[in-house]
């Protein structure tokens, strides 16, 4: 990432406590900044909006728990732009009070879909299974307890800020799980064309008119566009008002992009992109 929107941030908010996965991406994906932890995402989003901090980083969707609710309706009204994402590789510690015995462990806490990644050791230890607003704020909520019959599912970061030993490592079902987040930023700094893989993403609505999402959608096929994502939600309730959120391989200025695209302006009623962005390099070797 080589944008001005990321070199110059100092101050960057995550949703959860410290500790979280969030926090963790953060680090990695933006080395050497200030991290605020917010409790909510609309929380995280505004801190960037009233200018408390220069950038926030959301978790988008989860390998093996797909789409993060309501993420894809908070971004398209946030009035921020993405400026990159970041694919961080969940691997999940039990961790426990320190001289916490495995054997004595009754109880443990987690937010919802890490407690759901984490099944076969819960059920293969007969574990009551207690969930937490937070994967961070359960390791903090074990601190506080000093029960050594409880334990947290939760990152090797948290269990070091609060004081907590990794009782059994990497303890997730699944190996190759990895959640996706999205860099997003007050001002527009789209990645430059021609600079190497980049992704756009956008939302839209089409006209309601027969055959509409299709016709919108061939211009990408015509055009040898590659769409890696294109999903649906429902607007205020409703069952007739639906957006389109979707991810292209490709930057607006590329000529297959720019015909794409006017293809599908004539076939909406709105269209908005919401960022333009290097690939991360985990796309290079993401599965099939």
């Amino acid at each position: 990432m080589t944008g001005s929107a990321i070199q110059h941030a100092r101050k960057v908010a995550f949703q959860g406590e410290p500790g979280a996965y969030a926090n963790l991406a953060a680090m990695e994906a933006l080395p050497g900044k200030q991290y605020i932890p917010c409790p909510t995402f609309d929380h995280a989003v505004d801190a960037v909006r009233r200018g408390e901090t220069d950038l926030c980083i959301i978790p988008v969707e989860n390998s093996l728990m797909g789409r993060i609710a309501d993420i894809h309706h908070l971004l398209p009204d946030a009035g921020l732009h993405i400026v990159g994402e970041h694919f961080l590789p969940i691997h999940h510690q039990l961790l426990g009070m320190k001289g916490a015995k495995l054997s004595d462990l009754k109880r443990v806490y987690s937010q919802g879909p890490a407690l759901a990644q984490c099944l076969k050791i819960i059920r293969d230890m007969k574990l009551k299974a207690e969930n937490w607003h937070d994967t961070a704020g359960s390791a903090k909520h074990i601190a506080e307890l000093k029960d050594p019959t409880a334990a947290a599912i939760a990152s090797k970061l948290a269990g070091e800020l609060y004081g907590l030993e990794v009782l059994k490592a990497n303890v997730e079902d699944e190996h190759h799980n990895h959640t996706r987040f999205l860099i997003m930023s007050r001002e527009r700094d789209d990645a430059v064309a021609g600079s190497g893989r980049i992704i756009t993403t956008f939302v839209f609505r089409v006209r309601n008119v027969p055959a509409a999402l299709y016709k919108a959608m061939g211009g990408f096929a015509t055009n040898g566009v590659n769409m890696t994502k294109l999903e649906s939600y429902q607007l205020g309730g409703s069952f007739n008002a639906t957006r389109f959120y979707a991810d292209i391989e490709g930057h607006p200025a590329d000529p297959g992009v720019k015909f794409a695209f006017e293809e599908l302006e004539f076939f909406t009623t709105e269209f908005n992109v919401l960022g333009v962005y290097p690939a991360h390099t985990y796309r290079d070797d993401m599965p099939e």
